[in-house]
Protein backbone atom coordinates (compact mmCIF):
# COMPACT_ATOMS: atom_id res chain seq x y z
CA UNK A 1 0.00 0.00 0.00
CA UNK A 2 1.17 3.79 -0.94
CA UNK A 3 1.72 5.30 2.49
CA UNK A 4 2.74 8.83 2.02
CA UNK A 5 2.18 10.60 5.29
CA UNK A 6 4.69 7.55 6.67
CA UNK A 7 7.51 8.42 4.30
CA UNK A 8 6.98 11.99 4.90
CA UNK A 9 7.35 11.33 8.59
CA UNK A 10 10.56 9.41 8.37
CA UNK A 11 12.13 11.49 5.55
CA UNK A 12 11.42 14.13 7.91
CA UNK A 13 13.56 12.73 10.64
CA UNK A 14 16.33 11.51 8.66
CA UNK A 15 16.83 14.81 6.60
CA UNK A 16 15.49 17.21 8.81
CA UNK A 17 12.20 19.50 8.00
CA UNK A 18 13.67 22.13 6.78
CA UNK A 19 15.33 20.89 4.00
CA UNK A 20 13.02 18.78 2.47
CA UNK A 21 12.21 19.40 -1.11
CA UNK A 22 8.31 21.34 -0.70
CA UNK A 23 7.08 19.65 -4.23
CA UNK A 24 8.27 16.21 -2.85
CA UNK A 25 7.75 15.86 0.94
CA UNK A 26 9.82 12.58 1.06
CA UNK A 27 13.09 14.30 -0.60
CA UNK A 28 15.68 16.33 0.22
CA UNK A 29 15.81 19.43 -1.31
CA UNK A 30 19.17 18.92 -2.38
CA UNK A 31 19.79 15.46 -3.64
CA UNK A 32 23.41 14.70 -3.35
CA UNK A 33 23.35 12.48 -6.83
CA UNK A 34 27.04 13.52 -7.79
CA UNK A 35 28.53 15.23 -10.86
CA UNK A 36 26.76 15.81 -13.79
CA UNK A 37 28.87 14.13 -16.22
CA UNK A 38 29.10 11.19 -17.33
CA UNK A 39 29.68 8.53 -14.88
CA UNK A 40 33.23 7.71 -12.78
CA UNK A 41 34.17 3.94 -11.72
CA UNK A 42 36.75 4.44 -8.99
CA UNK A 43 38.06 1.57 -7.16
CA UNK A 44 39.13 2.90 -3.50
CA UNK A 45 39.54 1.48 0.51
CA UNK A 46 36.70 2.04 2.97
CA UNK A 47 36.40 0.47 6.48
CA UNK A 48 38.80 -2.54 5.82
CA UNK A 49 36.61 -3.46 2.05
CA UNK A 50 37.75 -2.48 -1.31
CA UNK A 51 34.44 -1.11 -3.14
CA UNK A 52 33.98 0.45 -6.20
CA UNK A 53 32.62 4.01 -6.24
CA UNK A 54 30.18 4.99 -8.77
CA UNK A 55 29.17 8.74 -9.11
CA UNK A 56 27.10 10.31 -11.72
CA UNK A 57 25.39 10.18 -14.81
CA UNK A 58 24.45 6.91 -16.79
CA UNK A 59 25.13 6.28 -20.37
CA UNK A 60 25.02 3.67 -22.47
CA UNK A 61 28.97 2.80 -21.93
CA UNK A 62 28.22 2.09 -18.34
CA UNK A 63 27.89 -1.65 -18.69
CA UNK A 64 30.83 -2.66 -20.39
CA UNK A 65 32.82 -0.13 -18.32
CA UNK A 66 31.65 -1.43 -15.25
CA UNK A 67 32.34 -5.25 -16.19
CA UNK A 68 35.55 -4.26 -17.06
CA UNK A 69 36.04 -2.38 -13.51
CA UNK A 70 35.34 -5.26 -11.54
CA UNK A 71 37.17 -8.10 -13.47
CA UNK A 72 39.93 -5.35 -13.36
CA UNK A 73 40.20 -5.53 -9.28
CA UNK A 74 38.83 -9.04 -7.85
CA UNK A 75 39.09 -7.82 -4.27
CA UNK A 76 35.49 -5.26 -5.00
CA UNK A 77 33.25 -6.56 -3.21
CA UNK A 78 30.90 -3.50 -3.14
CA UNK A 79 29.20 -0.81 -5.32
CA UNK A 80 28.80 2.23 -3.75
CA UNK A 81 26.68 4.92 -6.06
CA UNK A 82 25.34 8.38 -6.13
CA UNK A 83 23.61 9.31 -9.55
CA UNK A 84 20.81 11.50 -10.90
CA UNK A 85 19.82 8.68 -13.21
CA UNK A 86 20.51 8.88 -17.28
CA UNK A 87 20.07 6.43 -19.92
CA UNK A 88 17.30 3.76 -18.63
CA UNK A 89 18.33 0.70 -21.05
CA UNK A 90 22.21 1.31 -19.76
CA UNK A 91 21.29 1.53 -16.24
CA UNK A 92 19.01 -1.80 -16.61
CA UNK A 93 22.21 -3.27 -17.76
CA UNK A 94 24.26 -2.19 -15.66
CA UNK A 95 22.33 -3.86 -12.72
CA UNK A 96 22.51 -7.07 -14.81
CA UNK A 97 26.17 -6.56 -14.81
CA UNK A 98 25.75 -6.65 -11.40
CA UNK A 99 24.23 -9.59 -10.66
CA UNK A 100 26.37 -11.86 -12.54
CA UNK A 101 28.91 -11.33 -9.93
CA UNK A 102 27.94 -13.30 -7.16
CA UNK A 103 27.71 -12.11 -4.02
CA UNK A 104 27.99 -8.35 -4.83
CA UNK A 105 27.18 -5.83 -2.75
CA UNK A 106 25.49 -2.53 -3.68
CA UNK A 107 25.25 0.59 -1.17
CA UNK A 108 23.45 3.82 -0.81
CA UNK A 109 26.06 5.66 1.18
CA UNK A 110 24.55 8.19 3.99
CA UNK A 111 24.50 11.58 1.99
CA UNK A 112 24.22 9.98 -1.43
CA UNK A 113 20.95 9.77 -3.68
CA UNK A 114 20.58 7.21 -6.31
CA UNK A 115 17.46 8.22 -8.70
CA UNK A 116 15.68 7.11 -11.59
CA UNK A 117 17.99 4.87 -13.43
CA UNK A 118 20.49 4.69 -11.17
CA UNK A 119 17.54 2.40 -8.95
CA UNK A 120 17.94 -0.61 -11.64
CA UNK A 121 21.81 -0.88 -10.94
CA UNK A 122 21.45 -0.62 -7.12
CA UNK A 123 18.51 -3.48 -7.43
CA UNK A 124 21.51 -5.73 -8.98
CA UNK A 125 23.27 -6.79 -6.01
CA UNK A 126 22.80 -10.19 -5.11
CA UNK A 127 23.02 -8.08 -1.72
CA UNK A 128 21.96 -4.52 -1.46
CA UNK A 129 21.99 -1.81 1.88
CA UNK A 130 20.99 1.88 2.10
CA UNK A 131 22.76 3.63 4.93
CA UNK A 132 20.67 6.08 7.16
CA UNK A 133 20.84 9.13 5.79
CA UNK A 134 21.36 7.44 2.12
CA UNK A 135 18.37 8.10 -0.35
CA UNK A 136 16.58 5.96 -2.99
CA UNK A 137 14.74 8.22 -5.09
CA UNK A 138 12.45 6.84 -7.70
CA UNK A 139 10.95 8.47 -10.74
CA UNK A 140 7.21 8.18 -10.49
CA UNK A 141 6.06 8.16 -14.60
CA UNK A 142 3.80 9.49 -15.89
CA UNK A 143 1.26 8.75 -19.44
CA UNK A 144 2.38 12.68 -20.24
CA UNK A 145 4.48 14.05 -22.12
CA UNK A 146 5.58 17.99 -21.86
CA UNK A 147 2.92 20.34 -22.44
CA UNK A 148 5.25 21.58 -25.15
CA UNK A 149 5.09 18.42 -27.20
CA UNK A 150 1.23 18.02 -26.79
CA UNK A 151 0.65 21.51 -27.60
CA UNK A 152 2.65 21.20 -31.02
CA UNK A 153 0.96 17.67 -31.55
CA UNK A 154 -2.56 19.11 -31.05
CA UNK A 155 -1.71 22.41 -33.01
CA UNK A 156 -0.33 19.88 -36.16
CA UNK A 157 -3.98 18.42 -36.57
CA UNK A 158 -5.96 15.33 -34.75
CA UNK A 159 -3.65 12.91 -37.29
CA UNK A 160 -0.18 14.17 -35.34
CA UNK A 161 -2.33 14.23 -32.22
CA UNK A 162 -3.53 10.61 -32.61
CA UNK A 163 0.29 9.05 -33.34
CA UNK A 164 2.05 11.41 -30.28
CA UNK A 165 -0.27 8.93 -27.97
CA UNK A 166 -0.05 6.15 -29.57
CA UNK A 167 3.88 6.70 -29.50
CA UNK A 168 3.21 7.30 -25.96
CA UNK A 169 1.20 4.05 -25.28
CA UNK A 170 3.53 1.99 -26.71
CA UNK A 171 6.72 3.20 -25.60
CA UNK A 172 5.19 3.28 -21.83
CA UNK A 173 4.21 -0.24 -22.11
CA UNK A 174 7.14 -1.05 -23.04
CA UNK A 175 9.26 0.70 -20.42
CA UNK A 176 6.84 -0.90 -18.00
CA UNK A 177 7.51 -4.51 -19.10
CA UNK A 178 10.76 -4.92 -19.03
CA UNK A 179 10.96 -3.02 -15.58
CA UNK A 180 8.95 -5.86 -14.64
CA UNK A 181 10.79 -8.56 -15.78
CA UNK A 182 13.85 -6.94 -14.30
CA UNK A 183 12.52 -6.55 -11.19
CA UNK A 184 11.27 -10.57 -10.87
CA UNK A 185 14.75 -11.08 -11.56
CA UNK A 186 16.27 -9.36 -9.34
CA UNK A 187 13.71 -10.74 -6.35
CA UNK A 188 12.28 -6.93 -6.37
CA UNK A 189 8.43 -6.90 -5.82
CA UNK A 190 6.62 -5.62 -8.43
CA UNK A 191 4.54 -3.33 -6.36
CA UNK A 192 7.38 -1.08 -6.33
CA UNK A 193 6.45 -0.42 -9.75
CA UNK A 194 2.45 -0.69 -9.33
CA UNK A 195 2.44 1.35 -6.04
CA UNK A 196 5.06 4.35 -6.52
CA UNK A 197 7.26 3.78 -10.15
CA UNK A 198 4.00 3.64 -12.36
CA UNK A 199 1.13 5.19 -10.17
CA UNK A 200 -0.69 7.56 -11.68
CA UNK A 201 -0.13 11.00 -10.78
CA UNK A 202 -1.36 14.40 -11.87
CA UNK A 203 1.08 17.05 -12.78
CA UNK A 204 0.10 20.30 -12.60
CA UNK A 205 3.41 21.91 -12.39
CA UNK A 206 6.21 21.41 -16.01
CA UNK A 207 9.05 21.17 -13.18
CA UNK A 208 10.58 17.54 -13.16
CA UNK A 209 10.96 17.82 -9.66
CA UNK A 210 7.39 17.15 -9.02
CA UNK A 211 7.89 13.53 -9.99
CA UNK A 212 9.81 12.32 -7.04
CA UNK A 213 9.56 9.80 -4.41
CA UNK A 214 12.23 8.88 -1.62
CA UNK A 215 11.51 5.51 -0.24
CA UNK A 216 11.24 5.20 3.84
CA UNK A 217 13.63 2.53 5.29
CA UNK A 218 10.35 0.52 5.77
CA UNK A 219 9.47 0.74 2.06
CA UNK A 220 12.85 -0.12 0.99
CA UNK A 221 12.43 -3.50 2.97
CA UNK A 222 8.60 -4.07 2.52
CA UNK A 223 9.40 -3.83 -1.26
CA UNK A 224 12.54 -6.32 -1.37
CA UNK A 225 14.40 -3.58 -2.35
CA UNK A 226 16.61 -4.07 0.53
CA UNK A 227 16.05 -7.52 1.37
CA UNK A 228 15.37 -8.45 5.01
CA UNK A 229 18.21 -10.46 6.58
CA UNK A 230 16.97 -13.75 8.36
CA UNK A 231 18.25 -14.76 10.78
CA UNK A 232 20.34 -18.15 10.65
CA UNK A 233 19.53 -21.39 12.12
Amino acid sequence: MFRPFAAIAAAAMLVGAGEMDPDNPTCPAEPDWGPAERMTLTPADRDGKRVLLAEGVIDFTLPRRLREAIEADERISEIWLRSPGGDAVAGNDAGKVIRSFPGMLTRIPAGWTCFSACNFIFMGGDRRHIDEGGIFMVHMFTHTQDRFTIKEAVREGEGATAELIAEIEQSSALLASQDNDFLIRMGVSRKLLTDIMYRVQAVESERDSQTRYCLSQAEAREYNVVPVERPAG
